[in-house]
């Protein structure tokens, strides 16, 4: 049975979540154009192309800025990006309950709590967001829909994202030659590619749902009209 009354609008946290998401793209972009040049300059010390060795001091000290300070506005985007993502996935849950859909396995909290269980987090989130994507399809008979094959594309990019990521802490950790510093640009310049179409494709995902979600509080507003009619 619908309980709409207690649905709270997704549309503003919808909103700064594709905010979040737009500005982690722009981050990667500029993060892929800086790694470029960081790229280019390990090549010449590699290939020996300076021949002041202040002058290779320095170029290395602006890229070191350059690059933190890229680093701390990627932090802060995906803290931010993270906190809000988490809540609208909560948030979409708990409306999917109101919107009538029962039974379902991952409660609001649960469906956010499996992103920090170490080995749980490999599949149960994605378990959660494919019921929450059938429940706001249909409430009524969530168990018997299907989903997009957006979702899985969605889940591969995410555990391959966090797999680069771990690999570049490991490097990090050890690189200290040029052709370790090389590797480690080279890994984190596909990180930073994969991270667009990993945005993107959530970014859709996001709007697909919130999408079915107002789609079917006006279906089930629609459907209450005529007998609050009828008793007025």
């Amino acid at each position: 049975m619908s309980t709409n009354e207690g649905y709270k609008d997704l549309t503003s946290l919808t909103a700064w979540v594709r905010y979040t998401l737009y500005a982690q793209i722009l981050i990667a972009v500029i993060s892929i154009v800086s790694g470029n040049l960081e790229y280019q300059l390990l090549s010449d010390y590699q290939n020996e192309i300076y021949t002041s060795q202040e002058q290779a001091i320095a170029d290395w000290v602006a890229n070191n800025q350059r690059q933190e300070l890229i680093e701390t506005l990627y932090v802060i985007a995906f803290v931010v990006s993270g906190f809000l993502i988490l809540r609208w996935i909560h948030r979409a849950n708990y409306n999917a309950r109101q919107l009538g859909a029962e039974n379902m396995k991952f409660s609001p909290g649960w469906s956010i709590g499996y992103y920090f269980i170490p080995i749980l987090t490999l599949w149960k989130p994605y378990q959660a967001m494919k019921e929450i994507w059938k429940a706001s399809k249909r409430p009524s008979d969530w168990g018997a829909q299907d989903t997009c094959g957006i979702l899985p594309l969605w889940w591969f990019l995410w555990l391959v994202s966090i797999f680069l990521g771990q690999a570049i802490f490991r490097l990090s950790m050890q690189a200290e030659e040029i052709h370790e510093l090389i590797k480690l640009n080279i890994v984190t310049q596909i990180t930073d590619a994969l991270y667009i179409p990993l945005a993107l494709v959530f970014l859709a995902i996001v709007n697909r749902i919130q999408s079915m979600q107002v789609r079917r509080l006006a279906s089930a507003n629609n459907q209450m009209q005529p007998t609050a009619d009828s008793v007025g």
